[in-house]
């Protein structure tokens, strides 16, 4: 017996060594340990993705959220564009009216120039009647004062120097934000306690020095106390400011390694195209998630803030105009995970699928005969569309996608656009292609 011959069948990926020949058992083995190894692998991909997919899922909020901290609040520019237009909000502006006339009110003693307009009246033998009638003038007084206050006050918030001034000051106090969403805000925006509280230093400054152009020469002496507002109250805070640190240092981090999550998943799935799917609704799930956890920390901010501390209606306003990018952000990414999985399930072997492939095609190849019946051929070129067609279109969607990761903060119009121009390419590179001619037969054979 030949020394080198193998007495046993060859492992389940090897083939048989030369000179024996396996009988029908041991091919039957050899094919048998075969599809146990395919199916162990199989089930060791489909493990590794499923793994893959919990880590993108749980990782797709935080991305989402750390990138909204990191691109909005910590730059400058889009943190003036985040917060201008509560300057223009009437919410805003009446709450800031009226805090700012209370206060002013209250530092003038009305109370003192009613008493010593009576002491005088009566040192100078006014009569009863006349001093009683100047002691019950200190109502009148406060109200007039008021009334003269607020209009003064309400012209300088609704201005257009208040604007001005808003936004040179969010400008200046852009540190002062991140620093109190990571707790080290001690200057225009600052946590004390328990409670965020905004400057409204500037705006004070502003109405002083209307009141005493407008002849009020005691207002310059209003000292400069309870400068602040208190935008909000929670017992949560430290642990608010504790996760908002580490979303600003993980910020460039969180998004790509869910990226890398999202792409490994579905390389590592045997079946990509159904794992891109799956993972594309589970993200878009995970926005929906997030959007609903929007609603329920307004909801909690709300009724954190005493409406005497801040009115609902400039609370609520404060709230969505702070969030709105990351609104944004939010539902942009829950489109695009949606237009994903419908171009993933287009691709698909379904019946629906198919049929919307078939009339697409018998669209396209139409309108093409149409032009060439009209004398417009694309020759070559067309022909070497119809040959590549796998490539152009993997190309056409690539380059849709990089134009979404290269927009600037892109919104769900960005995406509706980007949409229109893949979908309008794929359309004439199919029209151009039917436009060719005859087409060889390699056209009609799979391409590699």
């Amino acid at each position: 017996m030949d020394s080198g011959t193998a007495s046993g069948p060859a492992g389940p990926d090897e083939p048989a060594p030369a000179g024996h020949v396996l009988t029908a058992d041991e091919h039957a083995e050899y094919l048998r340990l075969r599809r146990a190894a395919r199916l162990r692998h199989r089930r060791l991909r489909r493990l590794g993705a499923s793994v893959l997919l919990v880590l993108t899922l749980v990782l797709a909020p935080p991305a989402v959220v750390a990138v909204w901290v990191h691109a909005t609040v910590a730059d400058t520019d889009r943190y003036v564009q985040t917060v201008a237009p509560l300057a223009s909000e009437p919410a805003v502006q009446n709450a800031l009216v009226n805090r700012l006339t209370d206060r002013v009110v209250s530092q003038v003693d009305v109370q003192a120039v009613t008493s010593s307009l009576t002491k005088v009246l009566a040192d100078n033998g006014a009569p009863p009647r006349v001093v009683d009638a100047a002691g019950e003038l200190t109502g009148p007084l406060r109200s007039a004062l008021r009334t003269v206050v607020h209009r003064i006050v309400h012209r300088v918030v609704t201005s257009d120097v208040f604007e001005q001034a808003w936004v040179a000051g969010n400008r200046r106090a852009q540190s002062s934000v991140v620093g109190m969403l990571t707790g080290e805000g001690q200057k225009a925006l600052q946590a004390k306690g328990d409670t965020v509280q905004l400057d409204i230093g500037v705006v004070i400054d502003q109405v002083q020095k209307r009141l005493v152009d407008a002849g009020f020469k005691h207002a310059s002496a209003i000292p400069r106390i309870d400068r602040s507002v208190t935008l909000f109250r929670t017992d949560a805070l430290p642990k608010a400011q504790n996760a908002m640190r580490l979303l600003d240092i993980l910020g460039v981090w969180v998004p790509v390694l869910a990226l890398v999550a999202a792409v490994a998943t579905v390389w590592t799935a045997p079946g990509h195209r159904v794992m891109l799917m799956v993972t594309a609704l589970g993200v878009g799930a995970m926005m929906v998630v997030l959007l609903v956890a929007l609603v329920v920390v307004r909801r909690v901010y709300l009724d954190s803030v005493p409406p005497t501390t801040l009115p609902p209606d400039a609370a609520a306003v404060i709230f969505d105009t702070f969030v709105r990018f990351l609104r944004d952000s939010v539902r942009t990414l829950l489109v695009v995970s949606l237009i994903t999985a419908l171009a993933a399930w287009l691709y698909g072997p379904s019946r629906a699928a198919r049929a919307v492939r078939s009339v697409v095609r018998k669209g396209t190849t139409a309108a093409g005969r149409e032009l060439g019946g009209a004398g417009v051929r694309t020759g070559h070129f067309g022909q070497w569309l119809a040959v590549h067609r796998s490539w152009t279109t993997g190309v056409t969607i690539g380059a849709g996608a990089l134009a979404l990761v290269l927009w600037n903060h892109p919104t769900v119009g960005a995406v509706a656009l980007v949409l229109l121009l893949v979908v309008v390419v794929l359309a004439v590179t199919a029209v151009l292609s039917a436009a060719a001619g005859p087409v060889p037969d390699r056209v009609n054979r799979p391409v590699p």
